[in-house]
């Protein structure tokens, strides 16, 4: 196999962050040597599973966790489930929807206020596989709400990161990127035929791309990106699909891999805390993290590692230039 210089790069990034950790470690487990006091973690799509599992582990260790979504009844009942395990858990709650920018610069504004820092944001919530529709601004439902309302969020949220003592940005992607680039000349099929798979596919792309972006503008900031796949788990993100579409949904699964079996939300909530507190990981972001490890380029197999186009750089670039548009507010460092 030729390697180029990407994967060169990214190899060696690889062989010298090798994790203890596995597709089968949980959030408890990769976390339980940290110790979180002082720290401000920011979860996006926090009031149901990954999002609170992790808000959850993390308040174990003495984080300071802000729970962003939608509905605040479902917050509410997040910070009680949290708290009736840990009753000193240092939780509070903010309103986000991201299918709205009127609402996330709301939530910036209000977090600004509220905190004195960021030291991980982790861009957790998504929707996948939803029926056509539009978010309150006019985008596709996925990519905007999985990638145009994050990329808005980080912007509102970046004085507080800077502010941060670890400084470090998680961005929940998929294996589902596999599907698609991102169609950069039609992101919001407006001149193609929507097809919910594709959309997924090029919004969990745009996660990593966002991730590469952000590592290239915000590094010497000592802010640090990682995009992550947190494996195949059941939960509501699946709740657009029939019991006919997640039988065929697993059916493909495991034709390319026999021995795919579905992670618990413990396990699946585990990468992204890796990704948020490893120290193997320091000064070392815009990569793609799988089960608890830093991901291979690969463009052929279907079962793990990341895609090449995911990491293109000139696709990063024109991405966000085009999300600078779509939110109408610069990006910069």
């Amino acid at each position: 196999m030729t390697l180029y210089p990407l994967d060169i790069r990214l190899r060696t990034i690889r062989e010298n962050m090798m994790s203890n950790f596995g597709e089968n470690s949980t959030a408890s487990e990769v976390l339980a040597s940290k110790d979180l006091s002082g720290k401000t973690i920011f979860i996006t799509g926090g009031n149901s599973g990954l999002g609170m599992e992790s808000g959850r582990a993390m308040a174990a260790q003495g984080a300071h966790v802000v729970l962003a979504g939608r509905d605040q009844g479902k917050l509410d009942d997040a910070v009680s489930s949290i708290k009736n395990e840990n009753p000193d858990a240092q939780i509070e709650t903010i309103i986000c929807d991201l299918g709205s920018l009127e609402s996330v610069q709301s939530c910036g504004k209000e977090a600004s206020q509220r905190l004195g820092k960021i030291d991980v944001l982790l861009n957790n919530a998504g929707v996948m596989a939803c029926p056509h529709s539009k978010t309150a601004d006019g985008f596709e439902m996925q990519f905007g709400t999985n990638h145009v309302g994050h990329f808005l969020l980080t912007k509102q949220l970046m004085p507080l990161i800077e502010k941060g003592q670890d400084k470090r940005i998680v961005n929940l992607s998929s294996r589902g990127h596999h599907i698609t680039p991102v169609n950069l000349d039609d992101p919001n099929f407006e001149n193609r035929e929507y097809n919910e798979w594709a959309s997924y596919g090029q919004s969990k792309t745009a996660n990593i791309l966002f991730t590469v972006g952000l590592e290239n503008r915000f590094a010497d900031k000592g802010i640090h990106a990682y995009a992550v796949h947190p494996g195949g788990i059941q939960t509501n993100l699946g709740r657009h699909m029939s019991e006919e579409e997640e039988a065929a949904l697993v059916a493909r699964v495991t034709e390319n891999d026999p021995d795919f079996s579905w992670k618990t939300i413990p396990q699946g909530a585990a990468t992204q805390c890796w990704a948020a507190t490893a120290a193997e990981l320091e000064g070392k972001g815009g990569v793609y993290c799988e089960d608890c490890h830093v991901a291979e380029v690969d463009d052929t197999s279907p079962n793990s590692g990341v895609r090449s186009y995911a990491l293109d750089q000139a696709s990063a670039d024109r991405l966000w230039s085009m999300s600078e548009e779509m939110v109408g507010e610069s990006f910069s460092a």
